[in-house]
């Protein structure tokens, strides 16, 4: 970490309170450290969990390939787009992928089928957030998770209720984050009173231990 630094940052940052410097701000990379590097200071029934196993590290770095394009970054594409043009290709091509996930999921308890990787938790960020902020914050207005996705909605509900999830789900930070930072989006900063559709209710139990 440069101590002098004085420019734009971003989140999520990994960080290394003995050296204090920077580990990785890049998620993708973040997210794979967490998978195995601190087993050995973690609750022994949690180590050895693995969400990014060997024999399906393929197929979750295709659909991590789409979906992160079209879907976590699409929604900053839309909302972000300073062109009519630009914001309806990408807000369109959000709505396919969604549709696309719907359709995965209609028959799959999770993406990859009865087991929970790194492609459910990187996309559950997104969902979570989807009717609170990006319907209205970013225009990804089409459709709504709450109403019109059934098989994703009970996807969130199940990752969410998850021992230990829900406990980092903090949505007045989220909305307050979105609606208060982005000025040149929401100059008023008002932030909306709806939090999503209920997460905890109904409980939606996994068919067996899902990792």
């Amino acid at each position: 970490a440069e101590p002098e630094y004085s420019a734009r940052f971003t989140v999520p940052v990994l960080w290394d309170k003995k050296k204090n410097t920077i580990v990785s701000n890049e998620s993708s990379e973040i997210i794979r450290m967490l998978n195995t590097a601190f087993d050995e200071i973690i609750e022994p029934e949690y180590r050895g969990i693995n969400f990014y196993p060997d024999e399906l590290k393929e197929r979750i770095d295709d659909i991590n390939s789409w979906i992160y394009d079209t879907v976590n970054n699409g929604v900053y594409k839309s909302g972000f787009a300073t062109a009519q043009s630009a914001y309806e290709q990408n807000c369109r091509a959000l709505f396919e992928s969604l549709e696309r996930i719907e359709g995965i999921l209609a028959s799959n308890e999770f993406l990859l089928g009865s087991r929970l990787t790194e492609a459910d938790l990187r996309l559950f960020t997104t969902i979570v957030r989807f009717d609170p902020v990006y319907h209205g914050h970013f225009k990804c207005n089409i459709k709504q998770i709450a109403t019109d996705y059934p098989n994703i909605l009970r996807w969130t509900r199940e990752i969410y209720q998850l021992p230990g999830i829900k406990e980092t789900v903090n949505m007045e930070h989220i909305k307050k984050h979105y609606y208060m930072s982005h000025t040149q989006i929401n100059p008023t900063q008002v932030v909306p009173l709806n939090n999503g559709p209920d997460l905890d209710n109904p409980v939606v139990k996994p068919t067996a231990r899902p990792y």
